[in-house]
């Protein structure tokens, strides 16, 4: 059974990876490096990519942090008094273009004690403008992986992603989902060993899956409409973030480096004032789609 080091070691690698794919694709800038330690125990490494010829942001970041749990964090997992360690890879990309997708992906590892563990993370894209074609791509992607290890998998999971990345308050999904699980332990189909197998293959699914995507939309051509539409889509994946992500809320509950914290925001974004797209356009079109329970496989 892999212990939580090498479960850290391993995510530590994957970070490695990423970053070499992603300074491949953009081939102008590398990623800056951050080393960090948490004053309540360990640390982390955030690396992050600016102002290239593909990325405009984007950060990798690897943390393994353990310490006494937040009391605000006891009360959340209904646990009493505990130390606890956490180790993960967290990455969102917001790229030059709008032609481009944002892309997040989680992959972490949370243990209270030997016996009280659990997997969990997901990965989902943001795109500026849905192309069918490339969220059946996307989502094809993901099931191929989940489905090597549990059929019910991506069905659960891309559902879970659907509720999980919706933005209540504006009553639509942050993009075109993805898969998300969280509290995966061992049962009778699955021990530590397998699912372990199962987060480290939607890690290793990530760069050859974006890759694919900006391969395809980055030479595109957009002029100011486009951009401008990607700043207010960008508006929207900042209000997520901030108001409802766990993962944001987990950091600074557990007094977490907050510029590894926020990372995942964008240098530039836009809230036009009761925005409106025009009847029959590319942006309405998008909206319309920002919705749960889409079959982006076989729409």
């Amino acid at each position: 059974m892999p212990d939580k080091a090498q479960i850290a070691d391993w995510f530590r690698h994957l970070q490695d990876q990423i970053c070499q794919a992603l300074e491949t694709e953009d081939g102008k800038v590398k990623f800056q490096e951050d080393l960090w330690q948490r004053d309540g125990g360990g640390g982390g490494r955030t690396r992050v990519i600016q102002n290239g010829a593909v990325f405009e942001k984007g950060g990798v970041n690897f943390s393994a942090v353990h310490g006494q749990l937040p009391e605000t964090i006891q009360k959340a997992l209904k646990v009493d008094e505990a130390d606890f360690f956490a180790t993960g890879i967290s990455i969102v990309i917001h790229p030059q273009s709008p032609r481009v997708p944002i892309i997040h992906m989680n992959t972490r590892y949370f243990e209270l004690s030997e016996s009280t563990w659990w997997f969990g993370g997901g990965i989902d894209l943001t795109p500026h403008y849905i192309v069918p074609e490339d969220a059946r791509f996307f989502h094809q992607s993901l099931k191929a992986v989940c489905d090597r290890f549990d059929a019910n998998y991506y069905p659960k999971f891309k559902t879970w992603a659907d509720d999980y990345f919706f933005i209540r308050h504006r009553n639509e999904t942050r993009g075109i989902g993805g898969i998300f699980f969280d509290r995966m332990v061992a049962n009778e189909s699955h021990d530590k060993t397998a699912l372990f197998e199962y987060v480290k293959a939607v890690g290793a699914a990530f760069a050859p899956t974006y890759t694919e995507l900006v391969q395809r939309n980055k030479h595109l051509t957009f002029g100011d409409q486009e951009s401008n539409f990607q700043l207010f889509r960008r508006g929207r994946y900042v209000e997520f973030n901030l108001v409802y992500d766990k993962g944001t809320k987990f950091g600074l509950d557990t007094s977490g480096r907050i510029e590894s914290i926020l990372m995942s925001l964008p240098n530039r974004a836009g809230w036009p004032y009761d925005y409106q797209p025009e009847a029959g356009s590319a942006e309405e079109a998008t909206l319309n789609l920002l919705r749960k329970e889409v079959d982006w496989i076989n729409m």
